[in-house]
This record gives C-alpha cells, sequence and structure tokens, in this order.
C-alpha cells in the first residue's frame, strides 16, 4: 500500500479512531523492534562451543555388533 493512500485513509478517521490506529502503529513498530533485537542476541559467536563437545578416543573404530557384516 502506498504511503499517500495510507495518509489519505488515516485523514478521513474521526479523532478517536485516528488515535487509535497511532497507538497500534507505535505497537507494531515496538513488536518489530523487540522482534530484531531478539534475533541479533540469540545470533551465536563463531567458536563459541570450543571446548565444549568431546568424541572419544574410539570414536572411528568399528562396532563388535557390525562384525558380522565386515
Amino acid at each position: 500500500m502506498a504511503s499517500f493512500s495510507l495518509y489519505t485513509k488515516l485523514e478521513t478517521l474521526p479523532p478517536a479512531l485516528k488515535e487509535e490506529a497511532k497507538n497500534f502503529i507505535e505497537y507494531l513498530v515496538e513488536k518489530t523492534r523487540k522482534k530484531k533485537s531478539v534475533s541479533m542476541s540469540e545470533k551465536p559467536l563463531f567458536g563459541s562451543l570450543k571446548g565444549k563437545i568431546h568424541l572419544s578416543e574410539d570414536f572411528d573404530a568399528p562396532l563388535d555388533e557390525f562384525k558380522d557384516y565386515m
């Protein structure tokens, strides 16, 4: 929707509905701002799990259960 047509529609509203529309627009702006800040803060940093994941020494060793298939 073009800004001009939105503005003209807002101008035709009575004052009480203009106030309600203004409040709703402010709510949407705040909701978008919070959503952006949450998504930016939840982004993991490269290397943030370093030292937290460990594999056992025999990770690549064949399993006894599969000896029949080898």
